[in-house]
């Protein structure tokens, strides 16, 4: 497999930074581990949020701007549903002084969860900026310290903010919508040899759909964990459930989430790469929306979350989907309905 320059770290020598990335897994770390990265915050911090509902975030900004910070903050205005989940934060941060504004309207939703810090580090997370993901949905979330990603990220919000065209260089182990993302996420899939481990909530691409079938078909094993219905909109429930009936029959090992709610967002190849962000697995999260996502081999990325992977595969049970055009069918064993968690 040949890397990008963004995955070359050669081993930290004694005293040095342990690696150029770092997980974040949640519920696990928590909402303090997102405080300390704004904390840390000397000159200027860029945040582009899906959803921001979190009063100690909120705090943590407000902290920053009074102590100097240049603090700059895009928010979705609507999810495809047409809730405005940020219309408060919004008025806050504009209260307390903050410049934030709305994201750009070339996109019907920004899904994107970025934050970056100085010029030093870039956050592209699973997780919203929300209480609910710090402490009760599976999410992750990489801190990348290389500085072509952190300019990358930092190029991407002053496009959006400035709303001009954005070009991304797709080889520094970025993964955007909509540029390229599913073309991304194939080459991925295609790399797989010996194991594929995938941990999605939603499955509407049919070209994703055939990728991971393939993989199978050349002898890759593939473990699949995915949330069952919950928080899958009606309109969804079709592909996705037919596309795991479909995956199961190829021999695709299919479990659903246990105790936590599945948001997470990501593909494992061969126990040694990764990808996790934003994006579902859906059209139009490849092609309409602002997505963005990141590659890892960082051995301490990959490694945690391979583990994370394991504990929560073994806690699950297998998960036959059921038929998407019998709902009688579609409740059984599920979470309690929840409207202010969906899959947009």
């Amino acid at each position: 497999m040949t890397l990008s320059m963004e995955f070359a770290a050669m081993p930290p020598a004694p005293g040095e930074r342990p690696s150029h990335q770092q997980l974040l897994v949640m519920p696990d770390d928590g909402a303090e581990a997102v405080v300390a990265l704004i904390d840390g915050a000397a000159e200027t911090l860029r945040l582009k949020q899906f959803k921001l509902q979190s009063p100690t975030i909120e705090q943590a900004l407000r902290r920053a701007h009074q102590r100097g910070v240049e603090v700059r903050v895009m928010l979705n205005p609507h999810t495809s549903g047409g809730d405005r989940w940020n219309d408060e934060a919004y008025a806050q941060l504009q209260e307390w002084g903050i410049q934030v504004a709305w994201t750009s309207e070339a996109f019907p939703v920004t899904h994107e969860k970025s934050l970056v810090v100085d010029r030093s580090c870039a956050l592209i997370s699973t997780f919203n900026l929300s209480d609910k993901y710090f402490t009760q949905t599976r999410d992750y979330g990489i801190v990348s310290h290389a500085p072509a990603v952190v300019e990358q990220v930092i190029a991407g919000f002053e496009a959006d903010w400035n709303r001009s065209f954005f070009h991304p260089d797709l080889g520094v182990g970025l993964v955007w919508s909509s540029v390229h993302s599913r073309g991304q996420m194939a080459r991925i899939i295609d790399m797989a040899s010996q194991t594929l481990w995938i941990q999605h909530p939603k499955f509407v691409d049919a070209v994703i759909l055939e990728r991971i079938i393939s993989a199978r078909e050349r002898g890759v094993k593939v473990r699949l964990l995915c949330g069952g219905k919950h928080g899958i909109s009606d309109w969804d429930i079709y592909d996705t459930f037919s596309s795991l009936r479909v995956m199961e029959r190829f021999g695709v090992k299919v479990r659903r989430q246990k105790h936590l709610k599945l948001h997470a967002k990501l593909l494992l190849v061969d126990g040694a790469f990764a990808q996790t962000g934003s994006m579902n697995i859906d059209r139009s999260a490849f092609d309409l929306r602002r997505e963005l996502g990141i590659e890892s081999d960082a051995p301490e990325v990959v490694a945690r979350l391979r583990s994370t992977f394991e504990a929560d595969w073994a806690a699950a049970k297998k998960y036959h989907a059921p038929d998407p055009l019998d709902p009688s069918l579609h409740e059984a064993g599920e979470l309690p309905p929840d409207p202010h968690f969906v899959h947009d």
